[in-house]
């Protein structure tokens, strides 16, 4: 079996993203020792955890979803009869230029304010997605080092650190995702109250850090009048 890799490859864990799930396998034999390949995104979607979660987020924020449902339908309606006469205006040439572009500002500001409102109304929703993610995230890292040591992987490879591979032994994406499944079965949907992202969290403390130097710095000394 011929193999080729790219040539750099990275010792370790490689988290990709890769733009279509590859088929759940399992590896079939060390064909080379001590290599894989996995897909770490696409193990997390298909993680009891992140499915289950998927569904119940359906009937635990339908209100959100129905009314961003509702409210898109509207904005919908709102804006097809405005692009229907930009676009009729601009092709008839009877409108002029700086009448068009009016148009075209008016309708690119509902857009966009509607955007935001629909951002408003299922920003619950975004948030669970991140909460569950996170858990899933927690996790992972144990998962693939589960996997990786049972499987006797030294080197993990992500699909895009390789070109081309003629079967599935080197696929470790189902080893991880039954590591991942066990250490979390299912995951809470709704975070705590004030709970946010890590990112957010990391961006805070980071400005915090950045501010406190400042704040203790000690005020410069009061100029001493002179003996004279």
């Amino acid at each position: 079996m011929k193999t080729i890799l790219k040539t750099a490859l990275v010792a370790g864990l490689m988290l990709g993203t890769a733009a279509a799930q590859p088929a759940f396998a399992q590896a079939t034999g060390a064909v080379t020792p001590g290599i894989a390949i996995a897909n770490l995104d696409a193990v997390i979607v298909n993680a009891n955890a992140y499915k289950t979660a998927e569904t119940q987020r359906q009937t635990t924020y339908k209100a959100q979803i129905d009314q961003a449902t509702s409210r898109g339908n509207q904005l919908n309606a709102q804006l097809k009869p405005l692009g229907d006469k930009f676009n009729a205006d601009r092709q008839g040439g009877k409108v002029n230029q700086a009448a068009l572009e009016q148009q075209a500002g008016t309708i690119q500001q509902l857009q966009e304010s509607g955007q935001a409102e629909l951002q408003r109304i299922l920003a619950p929703v975004q948030l669970s997605r991140a909460y569950v993610q996170e858990q899933i995230d927690d996790k992972l890292d144990q998962a693939v080092k589960n996997a990786m040591a049972k499987k006797k992987v030294s080197l993990l490879l992500s699909p895009q650190a390789v070109l081309a591979v003629n079967n599935n032994a080197y696929n470790l994406n189902q080893d991880i995702l039954t590591e991942l499944n066990t250490l979390l079965p299912s995951a809470s949907i709704v975070p705590p109250a004030g709970w946010e992202p890590r990112q957010v969290r990391e961006q805070r403390a980071q400005q915090q850090g950045q501010q406190a130097p400042a704040a203790a710095a000690p005020a410069p000394a009061a100029a001493q009048p002179s003996g004279r």
